[in-house]
């Protein structure tokens, strides 16, 4: 009985029906209690499932009846295919262009609809895209060769913005999710500023969700303390976070709290904050009041405002030890046994606009190939 006057109270808040009062107390249930939020969390896929269900089936119906309409006016018909007989040794050259046009554009389709599935698949993509890639040289050459012009020069690296990352040392060292650049094969980072520096994938911890890069860039200059700590620790159920990212081409800020000390399915590796976070946050740094980083935003769950799992910070501190054990680690970078993680914050006790001012310039956007 209690559970269902739980989901009605529930039901009222997402639909606005609570009074002021009623609503700011709900509210301060969801962050006081775990179960609360998680039970909204929950509701709220379910409800969203529920309508994307009903409105499947009523465009379904809706395109039944129009098309029953069309064949009842007599606009449209029922046709038998036809015959076509292909001029082979007359037309084989456009034959070849065409053909490879069609599958350039079978793959482009593909690639769509891989991506704006609900359950779209990374890898799957970027295979895709590099099947795509291949065909658009072949379509090239077999152009340049009925034109009789030499192939053309291969084309610059066609960089995605996967995600973002930020420092963990000021010598160009620094964290990022595994999954934002898996299977990279050239991986470049850019400022705020706009300025782009090539980068190396040092060590990547695939169950942690970790990936560590080093900047190697002549254009790229050291910074000396980070303004920020990376906390042991962690955080404590209800703290008030923050975190920065690159969800687009400029750092956006957003704020909430943790709301739970497990992740996705009971994940011990991670929590669940509540805050608004795009797949281009992946890899930023999440933050307490005083400035220290708490943990790295890896993950949202689809079609839930709100449900954002992030990774603990003592995660770091354990690659960074599997990494001064891979001797092949510090045979290709001389530096990095000099590597050191700030513990303290030097703008603990900021206001939160000064704090942003000193953290932003450590952040980047992470972009693969």
């Amino acid at each position: 009985m209690q559970e269902i006057n739980m989901l009605d109270a529930i039901e009222r808040y997402m639909r606005g029906e609570m009074l002021p009062e009623e609503r700011v107390y709900f509210e301060q249930l969801r962050k006081s209690n775990p179960a609360v939020d998680q039970m909204v969390v929950e509701h709220t896929v379910f409800l969203n499932q529920l309508n994307q269900y009903g409105e499947i089936k009523d465009f379904k119906s809706q395109l039944t009846e129009i098309h029953q309409d069309l064949l009842t006016t007599g606009e449209i018909k029922e046709t038998t295919p036809v015959k076509i007989v292909v001029l082979w040794k007359k037309y084989k050259r456009v034959v070849a262009v065409a053909a490879s046009i069609a599958g350039i554009t079978a793959l482009g389709i593909s690639g769509l609809v891989s991506y704006w599935s609900p359950k779209a698949n990374n890898d799957r993509l970027d295979q895709l895209n590099r099947r795509l890639h291949n065909q658009e040289i072949k379509l090239n050459v077999v152009t340049n060769q009925l034109n009789n012009e030499p192939p053309a020069s291969p084309a610059m690296p066609n960089f995605k913005s996967g995600g973002t990352g930020f420092l963990i040392d000021g010598k160009g060292y620094l964290v990022t999710n595994y999954h934002v650049i898996k299977n990279a094969t050239l991986v470049e980072v850019q400022n705020r500023l706009g300025n782009s520096f090539k980068a190396r994938v040092l060590h990547v911890d695939a169950t942690a969700d970790l990936a560590f890069l080093k900047i190697e860039d002549t254009s790229f200059k050291s910074y000396g303390t980070l303004p920020y700590g990376i906390s042991r620790t962690g955080t404590k159920l209800g703290d008030d976070l923050f975190t920065m990212g690159y969800p687009r081409d400029e750092i956006v800020y957003g704020k909430g709290y943790m709301s739970a000390r497990t992740g996705f399915q009971g994940d011990t590796l991670s929590y669940q904050i509540t805050v608004a976070a795009n797949p281009g946050n992946s890899g930023g740094p999440v933050l307490n009041k005083d400035g220290e980083v708490v943990g790295i935003v890896s993950s949202s769950q689809h079609d839930v405002q709100g449900a954002v799992f992030a990774i603990r910070t003592k995660s770091i501190f354990h690659a960074l030890e599997d990494m001064r054990a891979d001797s092949t680690i510090l045979k290709s970078d001389s530096l990095f046994n000099h590597v050191r993680i700030p513990l303290s914050s030097p703008i603990k006790g900021l206001d939160r606009q000064q704090q942003i001012e000193k953290i932003e310039d450590c952040i980047f956007i992470v972009k693969s190939n």
